[in-house]
């Protein structure tokens, strides 16, 4: 099958038409790509955005297009098969997502010691996509590769399914934003595309976009706040992976599959229909369907370092034994306690980008046309202000337990600092 030969097109909110090839929809019409239509992009979102209801799906069909885009318009020499490689890898860049995408993540790092970048591989060397591969000519293990950012060869490839500034962020920032409402991704993402170069094998920004950069980079960091990271999604969020912790003895299928068609059963769809089946966890999809969340008992963020703090960040075994204390002080059952931090599995993206702008290289030219390289924090005043030190410490519980709860907690973190829900 020829694989630049035209199929049709698909309708997209943000870019229009996407034209797909035949061979882009061979593997589009997958059982691997179509289950991502029961895949929600940001569940729990949508008890407080009502259009939050987005899935994997598009988004891996922005990213195909982004990167294809990237890809032919880098200053660099691609082959047509380099291109498509590149195309192909940022369709199945999430096929590896579990049911409740991020929120399986806390499930499946805890017990099976897997990410979706894990999984994604697998299904891509182990299912129809190798054979469809491997008929027109591609290698799977290599696609695999490039669809969680690794490649050999050309490092500069991955970095545009995965890096710092890659195309699969420039999709998902302007796609939350549209469906949630909440108007932080007007992101200028074709100044960047058309600006990118190559620099020491690595993707580079131009100079002349750095306004644009700015705005990508201010954009995440308010959306963490306002989306990512919003209290009310949070308190969805963990009940929903409160309740698969307490389902997965009932129905082992959640944590323990040997084969793709087992792990591809698992959507959103399937799971909740377990989870509210289930003794153990009908009770939490029932305050769902209700809308009875949990309550912030107790936030506070923090901007300076602590080898204390840290630990609580870093170290699920202190967080849980902060829990029992905190339970202790206020006489109520250690599992209606949740500390909540941004660097749990189940929360998508981080708040601190002061370790993460360093990597994006940017460059200037000279008259000659020399790419010269420059230094991020030393052109940009912005950048300079986010990489202030930032993390945030959260409280769960019951309603009715709130007030017992904030005491304890004050107790032991100080006064907090952000009024509760």
């Amino acid at each position: 099958m020829p694989r630049k030969e035209y199929w049709s097109f698909i309708k997209d909110p943000l870019y229009g038409y996407i034209h797909i090839t035949e061979f882009e929809r061979e593997i589009i019409d997958t059982r691997v790509v179509q289950r991502l239509r029961r895949i929600k992009q940001l569940a729990g979102a949508e008890y407080v955005y009502p259009g939050a209801n987005h899935t994997r799906f598009e988004h891996s069909l922005g990213v195909m297009y982004l990167a294809g885009l990237l890809a032919e318009n880098l200053p660099v020499e691609l082959s047509e098969d380099e291109i498509c490689m590149v195309k192909i890898a940022g369709l199945l860049h999430d096929v590896g997502h579990g049911p409740f995408s991020h929120l399986y993540e806390s499930i499946s790092t805890k017990y099976m010691r897997k990410t979706h970048e894990d999984f994604t591989q697998w299904l891509i060397r182990s299912t129809e996509v190798a054979d469809i591969l491997s008929d027109a000519g591609f290698s799977p293990r290599e696609i695999s590769d490039l669809a969680v950012g690794k490649c050999e060869k050309k490092r500069y490839l991955g970095q545009i399914i995965s890096s710092a500034i890659d195309v699969d962020k420039m999709d998902f920032i302007p796609r939350d934003s549209y469906h949630t409402g909440a108007g932080y991704g007007n992101v200028d993402v074709f100044r960047l595309i058309y600006t990118m170069d190559v620099l020491d094998d690595n993707l580079a920004v131009d100079m002349t976009a750095i306004s644009a950069l700015e705005t990508f980079i201010l954009a995440r960091v308010e959306s963490f706040r306002s989306i990512y990271f919003h209290k009310v999604a949070r308190a969805a969020q963990i009940m929903i992976s409160m309740a698969m912790e307490r389902a997965k003895e009932e129905f082992p299928v959640i944590i323990n599959f040997n084969s793709p068609d087992d792990f591809l059963d698992l959507d959103d769809y399937r799971v909740w229909a377990m989870l509210k089946s289930s003794k153990e966890s009908e009770h939490i999809i029932r305050k769902l369907e209700r809308r009875d969340l949990l309550k912030v008992a107790y936030s506070k963020t923090f901007h300076v370092k602590d080898e204390f703090l840290q630990s609580i960040f870093m170290n699920e075994t202190i967080r849980r034994n902060l829990e029992r204390e905190i339970a202790e002080l206020a006489d109520v059952n250690t599992e209606d306690v949740i500390i909540d931090v941004p660097t749990v599995p189940s929360v998508p993206y981080g708040p601190s980008f002061g370790s993460e702008t360093p990597e994006i290289p940017i460059f200037s030219r000279t008259r000659d046309g020399r790419k010269v390289p420059e230094r991020l924090s030393e052109v940009s005043t912005v950048i300079t202000a986010l990489k202030g030190f930032m993390n945030i410490i959260r409280i769960y519980t019951w309603k009715e337990l709130r007030d017992k709860v904030a005491a304890a907690a004050e107790k032991i973190f100080g006064e907090a600092q952000s009024p509760r829900q």
